[in-house]
């Protein structure tokens, strides 16, 4: 059996998370399953360059084929009863409306889940999202996790409680930078920021006083570092289709603080202080918690260990094979 997982083409800067987490499903498959992968000629942008990943898709496909995200739009000449759909969020419709809203939903959504034996979301609160807006049977909606990548590994630190290394994963808007730097205000700590800053985070920042380091283009090695560096994680995002961060913090062993919404605490589970990230007072309040509780923040911390175990690489990757496994044999008989 060939598997191919359809990539997007990957640019120099940005995040690309999902074509390593897909890479490290590879591997691991790898003396089950001859797995390929084609990454798109073209990088998604405008009409004629996405229409040409798509046909050019067509002529590459496997006996399975797993279209990997942000391109659902390939679906659309792939064999329906040999393709898989992952479906990351649903941002684009919940950010857009009028034309862009009803293109978006029409080649993202709709035509790729009509042109798909399955759609894998990457959390159940993705799947729930997907329902709100395209009518399909649930049943053929798969839920499987994005995997923790085997380089993050546990590194003990003793926790600074005098002034506290805080670790913000992402600038775009829904991050919620402006939040957390207002909820920071006066109290003692250093905010490492991974991502491109603003004028206005910038601005918030140096209005409310805040020590804070800035990087971004780094490599998974150096983001690792970082992770190795902090005391806590903060990650109160407004909106999110899984949220790796959280995992990435309770496998190295750090407290973490993160949302209330979509699917933050569906993946964080008892293993975050979880907050409205609308909230400042909230988010400063579960922050001093975490500061100032020995015995809150380190039951958070024994927790993330036990969570982090739901996104062992070695489990999720078994969950793909035998959905792969069913296609083929759903196809054997046909």
């Amino acid at each position: 059996m060939e598997v191919v997982h359809f990539n997007r083409k990957v640019r120099k800067t940005g995040n690309y998370s999902i074509e390593g987490f897909y890479e490290n499903i590879r591997n691991v498959l790898k003396d089950k399953l001859e797995i390929n992968c084609y990454e798109c000629r073209y990088y998604s942008n405008g009409i004629l360059r996405r229409l040409f990943n798509a046909l050019s898709a067509a002529f590459k496909q496997g006996d399975v084929n797993n279209v990997t995200g942000d391109i659902n739009y390939l679906s659309a000449f792939l064999d329906t009863k040999k393709n898989i759909t992952t479906i990351l969020d649903c941002g684009l419709l919940a950010n857009t409306k009028g034309i862009i809203h009803k293109i978006g939903k029409l080649f993202w959504f709709t035509i790729p889940i009509k042109k798909s034996k399955y759609i894998v979301a990457i959390s159940q609160a993705t799947k729930d999202e997907i329902l709100k807006y395209v009518k399909c049977d649930p049943d053929k909606i798969k839920v499987i996790y994005v995997a923790i990548s085997p380089k993050f590994k546990r590194a003990d630190k003793k926790f600074n409680k005098e002034k506290p290394v805080i670790l913000q994963v992402g600038t775009n808007p829904n991050k919620n930078l402006i939040n957390l730097a207002n909820a920071l205000s006066g109290i003692s700590c250093k905010l490492i920021i991974i991502g491109k800053l603003n004028k206005e985070h910038e601005n918030t920042l140096q209005k409310n006083k805040i020590d804070y380091e800035n990087a971004y283009n780094l490599s998974e090695e150096e983001i690792i570092m970082k992770y190795k560096s902090c005391d806590i994680l903060a990650f109160v995002s407004t909106y999110e289709g899984f949220g790796m961060p959280i995992v990435e913090a309770n496998t190295v062993g750090r407290a973490v603080i993160t949302s209330n919404l979509f699917s933050m605490p569906e993946v964080a589970g008892e293993a975050a202080s979880i907050v409205n990230p609308y909230s400042i007072s909230e988010i400063r309040e579960g922050i001093l918690k975490i500061i100032n509780d020995d015995l809150y923040r380190e039951s958070l911390i024994e927790k993330g260990f036990e969570n982090a175990k739901r996104f062992n690489l070695e489990k999720i990757a078994n969950e793909y094979f035998v959905l792969y496994q069913e296609i083929l044999n759903e196809t054997n008989k046909t």
